[in-house]
């Protein structure tokens, strides 16, 4: 058991090295050789840890998913309150938190993978459905609380996230920072009006 901690702490130190690189010179740029070389170690430990570039990588796109989880995590003093909640998660959706936790150049060279990886888009697509689900049990519970007039959660929650995937890989291409937080201001408050709430209070 402790060996499984061992590796499993030595792989995630490997991993983040292996995230700063590629987020600073492009994954296509960043080998385990240039890993080995940042860590001051050698590059046979690496692939003691991940046998394949391409194993490196799954791990790298896993620890990037992971961090989507993030997104769901509300103040303590909000969670017994479900439209606080609610709009606390549609803020940290439509807000820099997004941006301060995933590198908009990584990610999509991670997601152009699912193309020709069948594991990789299975791990985005289970990532993808569970936010969605996710999503979906908030605007539930604002239902039964009568706090919200959409009829239906799921549908509502997959209309979200569509227009999230559609607003951040328009929002990558803009360079202009106001234009930038007046069209993210934008896009969520599409995204709220989808939900029927009245006399909100959006988080600032």
């Amino acid at each position: 058991m402790g060996r499984r901690s061992l590796k499993e702490t030595r792989q995630k130190e490997i991993i983040k090295v292996f995230y700063k690189l590629a987020k600073k010179e492009g994954l296509e740029n960043t080998s385990i050789a240039k890993i080995a070389k940042e860590m001051d170690i050698n590059p046979s430990l690496i692939i003691h840890y991940f046998q394949t570039r391409e194993d490196l990588t799954i791990g790298l796109i896993d620890y990037i998913l992971d961090k989507y989880q993030l997104i769901y995590k509300v103040n303590e003093k909000k969670t017994r309150d479900s439209k606080a909640a609610l709009l606390e998660i549609i803020d940290n959706i439509f807000s820099k938190k997004w941006n301060t936790l995933f590198d908009d150049g990584l990610f999509y060279s991670c997601y152009s993978l699912t193309f020709r990886e069948p594991e990789i888009r299975g791990m985005y697509k289970k990532l993808l459905d569970t936010l969605r689900s996710t999503l979906s049990q908030y605007i539930r519970q604002c239902q039964i609380e009568g706090l919200v007039d959409a009829e239906d959660a799921e549908h509502i929650a997959d209309s979200i996230f569509v227009l999230v995937d559609g607003a951040y890989f328009y929002l990558s291409l803009v360079t202009n920072k106001k234009e930038h937080q007046e069209r993210l201001n934008k896009y969520k408050q599409q995204a709220i009006s989808m939900l029927r709430i009245s006399e909100i209070s959006l988080v600032e």
